[in-house]
């Protein structure tokens, strides 16, 4: 990876429709680059939160050499969505001018489903040891948060990942302590190269890659939580938990190893 990590960004010039029905209402639009996006709002559900955990774990996975659909950055124009005539999409986007996050329609592709498609254990492995490392509690049968793809399989949704958002104090505790919803896991059963893994991706994870990517988080995300006023600081306390749960990757890994036996 190179030292400096940069998304494109583009402008919003259309929403087309909702794509499911939830607090968080993400949305097919087009942009002014002339590529559709999966538009995720700044003003929705965990708010700036969301988009902050989308954006690290998506380049965290992009990092590893997992398959996820270009992040961008994504403008919404004070003046867009006033025909609107959906009152609760009118305020979501009312609320979310400025900066969004968005994510590259694949077009075409399928959800991924657990009973019909089998995956390799490498890709498994790979792919439960991320949401152990990202501490994302949404990749389950009920929603697996992937996609097939010209016969590929891509990651999509981290916005439930980094649990310590919602309770700031407790990021020490998050960072070394058990995962125990990793049992929920849709690809756990079949993830039976987790060590390998975790020797290999924490290679990969260096200091300054995770600096790197810490860095892209936009400034006003950090400082819109309210935890603190300081937007540097904000950023050090990511960058100091993905370093400290990496360290922990072995621990991690036995309580996964451990859920599997158990399941299986």
């Amino acid at each position: 990876m190179d030292k400096t990590l940069t998304l494109r960004t583009v402008n919003v010039t259309r929403y087309i429709l909702p794509l499911r029905e939830g607090g968080s209402l993400p949305a097919l639009a087009d942009a002014d680059d002339g590529f559709k996006y999966v538009l995720k709002f700044r003003g929705a559900g965990q708010r700036e939160k969301a988009l902050i955990a989308e954006l690290l774990g998506g380049e965290i996975a992009r990092a590893l050499g997992l398959k996820v659909p270009e992040l961008v950055f994504a403008n919404l124009d004070p003046a867009f969505g006033r025909s609107e005539g959906d009152e609760e999409i009118q305020d979501l986007l009312k609320g979310s001018q400025g900066l969004n996050l968005a994510l590259h329609f694949l077009s075409g592709a399928i959800n991924y489903d657990p009973v019909a498609m089998s995956t390799d254990p490498l890709l498994a492995s790979q792919i439960v040891w991320l949401d152990l490392f990202i501490t994302n509690v949404d990749r389950t049968f009920r929603n697996t948060n992937m996609l097939l793809w010209n016969r590929e399989l891509w990651l999509i949704d981290h916005g439930a990942s980094f649990l310590f958002q919602h309770a700031w104090v407790n990021w020490k505790k998050n960072a070394t302590g058990p995962f125990p919803i990793i049992k929920n896991h849709v690809l756990l059963p079949v993830a039976s190269e987790l060590e390998a893994v975790n020797k290999e991706f924490k290679s990969i994870l260096t200091p300054e890659i995770i600096k790197t990517i810490v860095q892209t988080i936009p400034e006003e995300w950090l400082l819109a939580g309210g935890d603190s006023d300081d937007a540097n600081e904000v950023r050090q306390v990511y960058n100091d938990f993905l370093n400290s749960r990496l360290s922990y990757s072995d621990q991690f890994i036995k309580e996964a190893n451990d859920a599997r036996t158990a399941l299986i």
